[in-house]
């Protein structure tokens, strides 16, 4: 058997109206749903930025700056100082800043200083928090729903190669 022709018995059942010079198209499965995507600050990683994901985010590292995510974890350790929002954030470990969410949950190890909008706050026994929690009016919307809404598509940013971005160095100027 070949894997690059058909068999014998495949090419005697082909049907009248296609053509010998045309391949042949299996019947394609439904796409199945894409996986949700994860993107991961590390261990030992420190960003010093603001973070945009369409889907979710893990925080192990440290991250000063505003994070917007669909869902939002900052593990056990990780330290995060900033402005949050994210539709659902699950805190484990160290936060400073401020906290927009529909659902916030404080784990047993977090530590939390500073505001917390939300439509539903958990907080766990031997969470620590020190700040202010607030009930939200309108739920906060994916990073997703919200650029779209913000930024037609025609006014979104263009990404430049490193040539066209940097000028080129030149020593005798």
């Amino acid at each position: 058997m070949s894997y690059f022709s058909a068999t014998k018995g495949d090419r005697d059942s082909r049907p009248a109206n296609v053509n010998a010079g045309e391949p042949r198209l299996a019947a394609q499965p439904a796409p199945a749903k894409a996986p949700d995507v994860v993107s991961v600050v590390g261990p030992g990683m420190t960003i010093t930025g603001n973070i945009v994901c369409a889907g979710s985010v893990q925080v192990f590292g440290r991250v000063t700056g505003d994070i917007h995510a669909a869902q939002l974890v900052i593990c056990d350790g990780a330290d995060v100082e900033g402005k949050v929002i994210a539709v659902d954030t699950v805190i484990d470990g160290k936060f400073k800043g401020t906290i927009h969410g529909n659902t916030v949950k404080l784990q047993r190890t977090a530590i939390v200083d500073g505001e917390i909008y939300n439509r539903s706050l958990t907080i766990e026994q031997n969470a620590q928090f020190e700040g202010v929690a607030r009930r939200l009016d309108s739920p906060v919307d994916a990073p997703a729903n919200m650029l779209a809404k913000i930024q037609p598509v025609a006014e979104r940013p263009v990404m430049l190669s490193m040539a066209q971005a940097v000028p080129a160095y030149d020593p005798v100027a």
